[in-house]
């Protein structure tokens, strides 16, 4: 891509563009509400695309870059070796292959930095707490050469705090051009800076506004032996069956509960707001990476809370139990739901039925209807129109940050995404007779090709957000938990599908986007957050009657630390041009 063209998408994605919807965010109104691979690529003129194409001709570039030829045939030895230091989660759980010491980290090497003399090190980011490992890395000059997370806010702090730095976009092209192709085609180029600097590369999240991987499981053997034969539909069904429940000595606080490390992305309150949302109001508040105490949806969601707490419904130990805690009290058959991300193999729900062998667990399909009694409705949060964005380190050389644009070039080739997804044939998956793979029991394999979490997606989400293979049914089959009594495919189909409806209806709601760095999120989050953690505790478990009182208390006192500014500083964003536009 030559110069005059990316400045014209920046103008386009930053300058006034507000009647248009295409800002320095995005325009989900050119997004299909199915949630299908199809995307909306950028309008080119022939012009345009002939000045693309004499890009990648002409962006040679030394050593590695194959002088010249695009992609990984012009890829060649650095002269000198080249450290990669590339960030893996660290999620703590038991029996996943440890990083820096399993077998894909040394096939990786061998068949990717031994190549083109690179040396790869692994760096583990604690999951339930990345800033604080990113930050951690900062201080002491070790960060890893690409910094990568999920969440908008997170990649914008990092550019506010000088942990990232900008790249070439051309230089990008010519490197990994299936890369950066696939970006053009996914309409994320307008993703990709910031302040009118080129930070980022997003990678792909499939059917990102129909997700259907993270699900809640609940004892569907409970709420038999209350008189259900269905999931509660209702506010009012739930009561009554969580009440039973209690009343039949099954669990004390079937809700169960668990505190959490950080605030960010808790208490999200959309099945309370009003469709079509208030686009002031979206801009403002509607915010992921920080609670809207003192907006009236967050108010009657920590009303429910409360409740829930009176009721006896959450474990009156919530704020003091972990999330490995949770999970036990699930599999030991103290609680009635616990929601995680599917995978092929996921070992709790082996414990889980291997402690429960009679258990029959539900999945709480996607609603597709109003509880008007209530006044909500099933809305939730998209995930964001991309995978993993991920922004080059301002601690990394030009030959390292070079080395990474390779790794994930190298990383999206089918042949080798395959190995790293799928692993080994007679291992890790057998064909099927449809052709397609499916993946074995995580717990019938201990041998050396043993794969991290879900299916090694740490190490491929570099690339792409999640497995796939055939139709849509066909992938959501792969992977559903396999090897347990139960077989979920089916469920798991229908809640995809009542995804597909609920984002029709307008109730998959993807948060503003803003193509400047807020700075009154960098001066003020931190000690929103913390305060936040206090006030939920206090509303929570306050006595009903105080809430009203005890809620607008809170929120004054929030809105005095810093959220008032937030909220200004964001509807002034808007105003100027600088925000993604609300899906209508």
């Amino acid at each position: 891509m030559k110069k005059n063209y990316l400045q014209k998408v920046l103008a386009m994605a930053l300058v006034g563009t507000m009647a248009l919807g295409t800002l320095a965010g995005c325009s989900e109104k050119e997004t299909p509400a199915s949630g299908s691979n199809e995307s909306t690529s950028v309008p080119e003129s022939s012009d345009q695309q002939s000045t693309e194409e004499s890009s990648t001709q002409d962006a040679g570039s030394e050593d590695a870059d194959g002088a010249g030829v695009a992609g990984v045939e012009g890829y060649t030895a650095f002269a000198e070796n080249v450290t990669l230091s590339i960030p893996v989660y660290d999620r703590g759980q038991e029996g996943v292959p440890a990083i820096g010491e399993n077998y894909w980290e040394q096939w990786l090497q061998e068949n990717f930095g031994d190549k083109y003399n690179i040396t790869l090190k692994f760096v583990p980011i604690t999951r339930t707490d990345v800033l604080t490992s990113y930050s951690l890395l900062a201080s002491s000059k070790s960060l890893p050469t690409f910094l990568m997370e999920y969440d908008f806010p997170k990649l914008a702090g990092w550019v506010a705090d000088g942990s990232l730095t900008t790249y070439d976009l051309d230089q990008f092209a010519q490197i990994a051009p299936t890369y950066y192709q696939r970006m053009v085609d996914l309409d994320q180029i307008k993703y990709t800076t910031m302040d009118n600097g080129t930070y980022f590369v997003l990678a792909e999240r499939p059917y990102y506004n129909t997700s259907y991987t993270f699900v809640k499981w609940v004892r569907m053997d409970w709420l038999r032996k209350v008189g259900y034969d269905h999931i509660p539909a209702t506010r009012a069904e739930y009561i009554d069956a969580m009440t039973k429940i209690q009343e039949e000595g099954i669990a004390d606080h079937p809700a169960g509960g668990a505190t959490s490390a950080d605030m960010r992305g808790i208490d999200q309150s959309y099945q309370f707001r009003d469709y079509p949302m208030n686009e002031e109001e979206w801009v403002m508040y509607g915010d992921y990476a920080i609670p809207a105490l003192g907006w009236e949806p967050n108010k009657k969601l920590l009303r429910e809370l409360n409740e829930n707490y009176n009721l006896g419904f959450t474990n009156p130990e919530y704020y003091v139990t972990d999330v490995e805690t949770a999970k036990a009290n699930f599999i030991n058959g103290k609680t009635y739901e616990y929601s995680d991300y599917i995978a092929a193999n996921i070992d709790w729900l082996n414990s889980f039925y291997a402690t429960n062998p009679d258990a029959e667990l539900a999945i709480a399909v996607q609603a597709t209807e109003a509880d008007t009694e209530y006044g909500t409705v099933p809305a939730s949060r998209s995930d964001n129109p991309f995978g993993m964005m991920i922004g080059f380190s301002s601690q990394a050389s030009e030959d390292e940050i070079k080395a990474a644009m390779m790794y994930m070039e190298w990383m999206l080739q089918e042949e080798n995404l395959f190995v790293m997804q799928w692993g080994f044939e007679g291992d890790n998956f057998n064909y099927g007779e449809d052709g397609l793979p499916a993946s074995v029991n995580y717990a019938d394999y201990e041998g050396e090709h043993k794969q991290g979490f879900s299916n090694n997606k740490d190490y491929w989400c570099v690339a792409i957000e999640a497995r796939s293979a055939g139709t849509i049914e066909d992938t959501i089959k792969a992977a559903t938990p396999q090897g347990l009594p139960q077989d979920f495919s089916e469920e798991l189909i229908q809640h995809y599908y009542n995804k597909v409806a609920a984002a029709e209806k307008g109730w998959i709601i993807t948060d503003c986007m803003f193509g400047t760095v807020l700075t009154t999120i960098e001066e003020y989050q931190g000690d929103l957050l913390s305060m936040y953690a206090e006030a939920r505790d206090d509303l929570i478990m306050c006595d009903p009657e105080e809430f009203d009182a005890k809620y607008d208390e809170w929120a004054q006192k929030y809105a005095d630390a810093g959220y008032r500014a937030i909220a200004e500083e964001r509807l002034q964003a808007m105003k100027d041009g600088l925000t993604s536009a609300m899906q209508q």
